[in-house]
């Protein structure tokens, strides 16, 4: 079944391209027309990209692993902040931290440096800190906050990255492309598809459009999600199964190694009373 449907992306406006003169000739696969100077999205094609980015969000989801949202657009940032937070996932909607991924040990020194700030917060030794050091530590810690809050639980390097208007995020898509990141990410007209893994040729201005087809990404990665818990509950229950099952077999080994000890002492007494009855006639 189809994420969306025509009539969901026509309603949103993500036909619309930009002008006529503001466009890229690599977009041209993804142009249905042009009308009033204006280049028309083919939506067939839309509506099969999102398909195909939705699966392969959902099994990078099912695996574990962390998908990067960037979107540092004006229409966007409350759009992806509201709906990836939902899935548990990292997201940027500030500046774009130059060096986030081709230097990500600085990165997470800064995310550290965050943490040791609320500590210290926490601690007796906040009260022994003049007003003036409090107040810087404090506002270090709110920018801190508003850069790299949203990156907190990203220990180690995305599996992809989600880029609305990879124009605008060009620094981002070109530090994926040189770790080999994948990169899935709305396209408009006037960008270049090129160093996109996968594209979903769409209106990225337009907040329904990008409110549309973040939350088909952020559903699949809820379906992902889903599914990896009821895999990892199957795994418990089994092993558990396993761990009562050799809980058992240990168990009926232990009496029948008890039941065979008292045969063999059986024998034994058997073995004694022949004797005894031996030496008695013999006597």
């Amino acid at each position: 079944m189809s994420r969306t449907n025509f009539e969901e992306l026509l309603e949103a406006g993500v036909h619309f391209g930009h002008l006529k003169r503001k466009w890229n000739p690599s977009m041209a696969p993804y142009i249905f027309m042009e009308r009033n100077g204006i280049h028309i999205i083919d939506l067939q094609k839309t509506v099969v990209k999102i398909d195909e980015a939705a699966a392969a969000l959902k099994q990078i989801a099912k695996s574990g692993r962390k998908i990067l949202f960037v979107a540092t657009k004006k229409q966007a940032k409350q759009i992806v902040s509201d709906l990836v937070s939902q899935v548990n996932m990292p997201y940027v909607t500030e500046r774009w931290p130059g060096g986030m991924l081709t230097n990500f040990p600085t990165i997470r020194k800064a995310v550290k440096k965050m943490a040791s700030i609320d500590k210290l917060m926490r601690d007796g030794s906040w009260e022994s800190l003049s007003k003036r050091e409090r107040l810087q530590i404090t506002r270090q810690r709110a920018k801190l906050e508003k850069v790299l809050g949203s990156i907190a639980d990203l220990t180690r390097l995305p599996a992809a990255l989600f880029i609305v208007d990879v124009l605008k995020e060009k620094i981002a898509v070109r530090e994926a492309e040189r770790l080999g990141i994948p990169v899935f990410a709305m396209v408009d007209t006037n960008s270049s598809p090129e160093g996109i893994d996968f594209v979903i040729p769409a209106n990225d201005d337009a907040s329904q459009s990008i409110d549309l087809i973040v939350k088909s990404m952020c559903d699949a990665i809820k379906e992902g999600l889903s599914e990896r818990k009821v895999e990892r509950e199957k795994e418990a229950s089994e092993n558990e199964g396993k761990k009562k099952s050799k809980k058992d077999d240990e168990s009926k080994a232990v009496a029948a190694r008890a039941e065979e000890d008292d045969e063999e002492e059986e024998v034994e007494d058997e073995d004694a009373e022949v004797e005894d009855k031996e030496e008695a006639s013999e006597e």
